[in-house]
């Protein structure tokens, strides 16, 4: 893919010839991407989605099970699926417009009060948090 990476880092029970294989079946032929790593044990693990649904569930599976045969604790892997529960790169762009909007355009001689409701309504704290 040529929106990765040259080098990142992948379970070492998993081939690198079905590492080439699998890079096929994911949107973008964005593999898997270690991110961040804990102490505990603990990544995060960021990847694209699977374009064919029929062969999604062998190779999601396929993949956790690496993940979770590299982990110190053998502990199992959590998903969750980022695009259902954060706003879209245009959700947060239009908040920091607002954002922006009320911070320079906004008279302060309002009551602090509604100034505050203004900065709620924007939703960027909500995004940032």
């Amino acid at each position: 893919s040529p929106s990765l990476p040259e080098y990142f880092v992948v379970p070492s029970s998993l081939a690198d010839q079905d590492l080439k294989l699998y890079s096929y079946s994911f949107i973008g032929r964005r593999m898997p991407l270690w991110s961040w790593n804990h102490p505990n044990g603990s990544a995060l693990v960021r990847m694209a989605n699977i374009k064919d649904v029929l062969q999604q569930r062998r190779i999601d599976q396929r993949i956790c099970n690496a993940i979770t045969r590299s982990h110190p604790l053998r502990s199992d892997v959590y998903k969750s699926d980022l695009d259902k529960c954060l706003p879209s790169i245009q959700e947060i762009q239009a908040a920091h417009i607002k954002l922006k909007q009320l911070c320079v355009n906004e008279p302060f001689e309002e009551t602090e009060e509604k100034w505050l409701s203004s900065l709620e309504n924007t939703r960027w704290l909500e995004y940032i948090r």
